[in-house]
C-alpha cells in the first residue's frame, strides 16, 4: 500500500514542529515546496483512506491521492484554508465522487453524495457532535427520513432545500414564495422539531 509514495516523502527538521496553518502560510508566501512536502507527508494516509472508501481499488486510490495533492499545489495559493485537515477531507471526498461520475457510475456517486448530505445534516442538528456509533448509522438515517416526513410541509421543504440541495435563504424564498423571515422561521422550528423527535427514540 502507498508504494508509489515512498520516493515523495520528505523530512525537514525545520518544518516538523510547525502547525498546518504555519506551513501553509510559509508555502503561500515563499513558494517553498519543502513546507508543502511536510503537509503531503502528514496527510497522505488520511487522503488514501478516503479514496479507498469511495473508489474501492488500491491503484485507483493511489492515483487519486497524487492527483489531489498536485491540485493542492495550486489551490492552496488561491483559497483561504482555516482548518486544513477538514478542508482536505472534503476535497478528497469530492474528487472521488467526481471520479465515480466520470467512470459512468452516476447512481453510485449520487447515492454516496445523498448519504453524506444526510450525515452532514445529522451533525448540523447536533452541532457537530457524533451521537451514534458507526454500526448504528443506517438506523439513524432511516429515523431521520421518517422524522422528516412528520414535519409540516413548509418546514420539511425548507430544510431539504437548505441542507440537502445546499440552497441559501434567499434562493429558498425565491423558489417557494415564502418570505425570508418565514424561511428562517421554518428552518429553525423544523430543526428543533427534528431534534425532539430523534431524541425521543
Amino acid at each position: 500500500m502507498l508504494r508509489s509514495f515512498k520516493t515523495r516523502k520528505v523530512k525537514h527538521t525545520a518544518t516538523i514542529h510547525l502547525t498546518d496553518a504555519q506551513l501553509i502560510d510559509i508555502y503561500v508566501s515563499e513558494g517553498n515546496n519543502d513546507h508543502f512536502g511536510e503537509l503531503f507527508e502528514r496527510y497522505t494516509h488520511l487522503v488514501f483512506g478516503v479514496c479507498m472508501k469511495y473508489l474501492k481499488n488500491e491503484d485507483e486510490a493511489e492515483d487519486a491521492v497524487m492527483n489531489i495533492f498536485e491540485k493542492l499545489i495550486t489551490d492552496l495559493k488561491t483559497q483561504e484554508v482555516r482548518d486544513f485537515k477538514n478542508w482536505l477531507y472534503r476535497v478528497a471526498k469530492n474528487h472521488c465522487l467526481m471520479t465515480l461520475r466520470k467512470k459512468g457510475v452516476k447512481y453510485r456517486a449520487e447515492k454516496e453524495i445523498f448519504r453524506d448530505k444526510q450525515q452532514e445534516f445529522m451533525e448540523i442538528l447536533y452541532e457537530g457532535h457524533h451521537l451514534y456509533e458507526e454500526d448504528e448509522e443506517a438506523g439513524i438515517l432511516i429515523s431521520l427520513h421518517n422524522a422528516m416526513g412528520k414535519l409540516k410541509e413548509e418546514q420539511r421543504k425548507c430544510l431539504e432545500m437548505m441542507y440537502l440541495e445546499k440552497k441559501s435563504y434567499n434562493e429558498i424564498a425565491s423558489a417557494t414564495a415564502y418570505s425570508l423571515k418565514q424561511v428562517k422561521s421554518y428552518i429553525q422550528n423544523g430543526k428543533r422539531n427534528l431534534k425532539n423527535m430523534l431524541s425521543a427514540k
